[in-house]
């Protein structure tokens, strides 16, 4: 099997349409058509079927296509590899971090790697944990910080440190005004993220839990940076670690919405590629998270 004929495969498995995977390969229909007949002979049976004017994958083909996958991810680590051990060099690291966490993690975290090994490069990347998750199942990433992942047999996670999330509003929301009761809350509109992400599901489910209806989401984001002014000029409530609050950026005009049963206590952990390749630097990294057991950034 050539590896260039499954990477062909691959992309018209993707689109599903031979003229526009010979546009995208800039190669022409013929020479993709004899790129999947060589497939198919060394299988001995068809990867596509034919659906109206598209193909798509036979059972076979959508085997080799999530097999293939993976093989792809395995050589493009190999090469990784191979670079750092050719090249000598202390390597790279591509991190991952939770948006909520992030302002008061990385910091601290990246200047002590930094002071460790000043040679490595770092590829940071912000985002909530379920874009993370992807990210590093497909190998773009080498590890992520988010809430710890126990049920993905593709992960291994080591805990990092204790955390929480609360509800907050502005300093000067009508919530404030009389003592507070979890139904109160039903009454305004949330700025949450994403349902894919864990912090939301676990908020939904803390509402049903108190036989209760979920937030009502009026703005569904990604960006940590919008928060802080848009619920402080807004009547909007949210929900981020306690952590950000206290000391993030442009966190001085919210307030905690004090309740326990919207209190999430979370353990955030470090979470690996189960035998994805890390370099050099990157091991030493889990390595120093993993025997700080929290103290790292409590001492922060």
């Amino acid at each position: 099997m050539d590896l260039r004929d499954l990477t062909y495969f691959e992309t018209i498995a993707e689109l599903g349409h031979l003229g526009r995977a010979a546009e995208k390969l800039n190669r022409s229909q013929p020479a993709l058509t004899k790129s999947i007949q060589r497939l198919e002979a060394s299988f001995g049976t068809k990867l596509f079927q034919r659906d109206g004017r598209r193909i798509k994958l036979t059972p076979v083909g959508e085997l080799l296509q999530a097999r293939g996958k993976l093989l792809q991810q395995s050589i493009a680590e190999t090469q990784r590899e191979v670079r750092d051990f050719a090249s000598g060099v202390v390597g790279n690291i591509r991190l991952g971090c939770a948006a909520t966490m992030a302002e008061y993690l990385l910091p601290e975290l990246t200047a002590t790697l930094l002071q460790r090994a000043p040679d490595i490069t770092l590829k940071l990347v912000i985002g909530q944990d379920d874009l993370l998750r992807e990210l590093l199942r497909s190998g773009q990433l080498d590890m992520i910080i988010c809430p710890l992942i126990n049920s993905d047999e593709q992960f291994i996670s080591y805990p990092v440190l204790e955390d929480e999330a609360v509800v907050v509003a502005s300093h000067s929301h009508p919530v404030f005004a009389t003592p507070i009761q979890m139904s109160d809350l039903c009454s305004y509109r949330w700025i949450l993220p994403p349902i894919g992400v864990s912090s939301r599901q676990w908020l939904d489910a803390a509402f049903r839990g108190n036989q209760l209806p979920v937030p009502s989401v009026q703005v569904e984001t990604n960006s940590i940076s919008l928060l802080p002014r848009l619920i402080a000029q807004t009547n909007l409530l949210s929900f981020i670690a306690r952590e950000t609050l206290e000391f993030g950026a442009g966190m001085k005009h919210l307030r905690e919405v004090p309740l326990a049963h919207t209190t999430m206590k979370r353990t955030i952990g470090l979470t690996l590629r189960v035998g994805g390749y890390l370099s050099p630097a990157a091991q030493a990294m889990v390595q120093m998270l993993r025997d700080s057991n929290g103290s790292f950034f409590n001492a922060s």
